[in-house]
């Protein structure tokens, strides 16, 4: 039986055939559009990866966002449980570098952490019609290990720990999750996005 995973707020990205893919703009590998509200039932997905993602909810939105994708999540009775991947801009290395690294600016951080975003937002109407509304995004928020380790932990997850995107079976698609300082310096460079593994 093949599993079941879900690449959360994908955008342009397609990790291919493999993958339930959701954003809330319009591109034609999207299953569906809604990333608060999963076309699933209760313990029937094996994997959600959101990279760069769930900032862009505040911290009392986060909550109501992880529990359902938790909800989505299987449960390890009987088998291994669902994992949760998530990527976030890494507020503590960010501020090292910018108090220790003299040579990066205060702009080279605005964009992980305030991200701003042009995106075609889908919505229905009464008629159920669908619509594209264009609307800019930012950032709503910003974690360090300790504050995401403990939002992830009030929502019920548990084996919480960084992973490297390198062992990701999605390591050959540049994401969020591979930013780095020098810019795209992957070798020699900083990883400026925190990536935490969980599960259910």
């Amino acid at each position: 039986m093949s599993k079941v995973k879900l690449h959360l707020g994908c955008g342009e990205r397609d990790f291919g055939e493999d993958w339930v893919h959701i954003d809330g703009g319009d591109f034609p590998h999207l299953h569906s559009h809604d990333v608060t509200r999963l076309p699933f039932e209760d313990e029937s997905v094996d994997l959600i990866y959101a990279s760069h993602l769930l900032e862009y909810f505040d911290r009392e939105e986060a909550v109501e966002v992880l529990s359902e994708w938790r909800r989505v999540l299987k449960y390890p009775p009987g088998g291994p449980g669902g994992v949760l991947r998530l990527a976030v801009p890494d507020f503590e290395t960010m501020v090292i570098l910018y108090l220790w690294k003299k040579e990066y600016k205060l702009e080279s951080f605005l964009g992980p952490l305030y991200g701003k975003m042009n995106m075609d937002k889908v919505t229905l109407d009464t008629d159920y019609e669908i619509g594209i509304e264009p609307q800019t995004v930012y950032h709503k928020t910003v974690y360090d290990l300790d504050s995401l380790t403990e939002l992830l932990e009030s929502v019920g997850m548990k084996n919480i720990h960084k992973y490297s995107w390198r062992e990701t079976e999605h390591s050959e698609f540049d994401d969020h999750s591979q930013s780095f300082l020098p810019h795209m310096d992957k070798e020699r460079g900083i990883l400026i996005s925190l990536n935490v593994e969980c599960s259910k």
